[in-house]
């Protein structure tokens, strides 16, 4: 059975259990077929070879937690934080998440280049259940945050925005929402030196307020900055579990003896 379930927990309940969860992807390989092979085949010229990119991965996250992934590229992180989010189904197993969600991943991936900022602000709050007027009342607070720029063009298209502008736009909607659980792939360090650090005091500032944290990211400076528990992802399975800095040792060993 797999599953992806949200719901409110006990206090001793952990908000995030991963039960040996898997997901199989098609490696989309192609060769060229005769003619001969493709009338006994049906025509098809696809070899229909698969992999799994995760499989048997089990942990659990207590509430308040700060957790970083760690792991290569290709290892799977980005895939495991998206379906801790639900926005990508196992195969196999389950991502069983307890509150609701605040998810730094794709930061303008639901916004529409057509409609203002402004619009944009109100549709993406709405996806994640905010009211008007919730929204009325940190309007403000959002855009102050997403700098003098967005605030000058807020009733424009977001497609005149530059990238910049709407990656902060972005990360000034999600991290107003009241989510419990905050899950982060590689978008901290967005912007320039100014907005980055606005970005890290307003992470902290969550992380104070007692929010759960899954962070994904490179980055060793940020991983130790937030997370004090560590997951090492390698071939597609958990390997290590553990203190922040202890994971990052054995990932960079394992790096170190693999150059």
């Amino acid at each position: 059975m797999t599953d992806v379930v949200e719901w409110r927990t006990a206090p001793d309940q952990p908000v995030i259990t991963v039960e040996d969860l898997g997901i199989e992807f098609l490696r989309g390989r192609k060769r060229k077929l005769s003619l001969r092979e493709m009338i006994y085949r049906g025509g098809t010229s696809h070899n229909k070879e698969t992999f799994w990119a995760l499989r048997h991965v089990s942990f659990e996250v207590g509430r308040g937690e700060a957790v970083g992934l760690v792991g290569g590229n290709g290892e799977g992180k980005s895939t495991l934080l998206k379906m801790i989010a639900g926005t990508l189904l196992p195969d196999e197993g389950r991502a069983r998440v307890r509150e609701g969600v605040a998810p730094l991943i794709e930061l303008t991936g639901g916004f529409i280049g057509e409609l203002s900022a402004r619009e944009n602000i109100y549709l993406t709050a709405g996806l994640h259940g905010m009211s008007t007027e919730q929204v009325d009342e940190r309007f403000d607070q959002i855009v102050e945050f997403a700098g003098p720029q967005v605030r000058d063009g807020i009733d424009k298209p977001f497609r005149h925005f530059s990238s910049g502008m709407q990656v902060r736009l972005g990360f000034a909607v999600i991290t107003c929402l009241d989510e419990p659980i905050i899950l982060v792939d590689e978008v901290l360090a967005v912007g320039d030196k100014a907005f980055r650090e606005k970005c890290y005091d307003r992470m902290e500032a969550l992380l104070e307020q007692g929010r759960t944290l899954f962070l994904v990211s490179h980055s060793e400076g940020d991983l130790k900055r937030f997370c004090t528990r560590g997951l090492y992802l390698k071939g597609g399975a958990v390997v290590q579990d553990g203190d922040m800095d202890a994971v990052l040792d054995q990932y960079n060993d394992d790096i170190m003896s693999q150059s």
